[in-house]
């Protein structure tokens, strides 16, 4: 099912852990990293492979948890100089191929229809560690752009209960749940689809006003406060690439109609 049966999941939060978890009966071996060591011993009470890896102060397991063909990259971290070192790393490793999980934020909010193929003038942080990767010649890289993530204890209902406002309310939605996230990232293992750049997003995209509030309602919520810009610019994440060249068909094209 996949060539390269070896596979290492830097991060294991909202997304890390589940993705180990679907693939750990699929593939010869799974290592996780986590940041703290009481997590190593949960997520070895599910079989899972784990290893105390922060890339901003690395030591010197990293090299173990680098014996793998496949890297998935999915951490939060923003420090350029933290991925520096660590791809100092991962050119000593065997480490073959490079999933680096981004964000569809490195798209301006007024970039209107974004594409992978858009070239983008102003460079986020973001897009940088993008193109330290994708640029290393000693692996092949592909990122996937994920828009907004929804899913387990992420109800799009419970974004706004603390009284935060809705801004922009008449801005288009970009989001997709985190089965969808998973697929997506065993499509492209599955089909090698290395060297690619790839936006993640569902089909639809109300407005937010119209999105979260119904959202709320659905929890029981009050609906949250919406402030609305007359005529400001909106961003939409196209999704065509990922169907085209993969063939993909999302669990949840509708995000409206995702069952809670």
């Amino acid at each position: 099912m996949y060539k390269n049966n070896k596979i290492g999941i830097l991060g294991s939060g909202w997304l890390g852990k589940p993705l180990a978890m679907s693939l750990q009966s699929e593939v010869e071996s799974i290592y996780l990293s986590t940041r703290s060591q009481l997590k190593v011993e949960q997520l070895s009470d599910n079989n899972i492979t784990a290893y105390v890896i922060d890339i901003e102060a690395l030591g010197k397991n990293i090299q173990t948890f680098l014996q793998v063909e496949t890297l998935i990259i999915n951490i939060t971290c923003k420090d350029i100089s933290a991925y520096q070192k660590l791809l100092i790393e991962i050119e000593k490793s065997a480490v073959k191929y490079v999933l680096f999980i981004s964000s569809t934020s490195v798209y301006p909010r007024d970039h209107s229809l974004s594409k992978e193929s858009d070239i983008l003038k102003i460079e986020t942080n973001l897009r940088l560690i993008e193109k330290l990767f994708t640029e290393n010649t000693h692996f092949d890289c592909t990122v996937i752009r994920f828009a907004g993530l929804i899913g387990p204890k992420r109800h799009p209902g419970r974004f706004f209960i603390t009284g935060k406002d809705v801004k922009d309310a008449n801005a288009r939605v970009n989001l997709i749940h985190q089965a969808d996230c998973i697929k997506l990232i065993k499509t492209i293992l599955k089909q090698e689809a290395w060297r690619e750049i790839f936006n993640g997003c569902a089909d639809n995209h109300p407005t937010k006003k119209d999105y979260y509030s119904a959202m709320a309602k659905s929890l029981g919520y009050p609906e949250p406060n919406c402030l609305v810009i007359e005529n400001s610019a909106t961003k939409i994440i196209c999704n065509e690439k990922i169907k085209k060249q993969l063939g993909y068909q999302f669990i949840y094209p509708d995000i409206e109609k995702v069952c809670w």
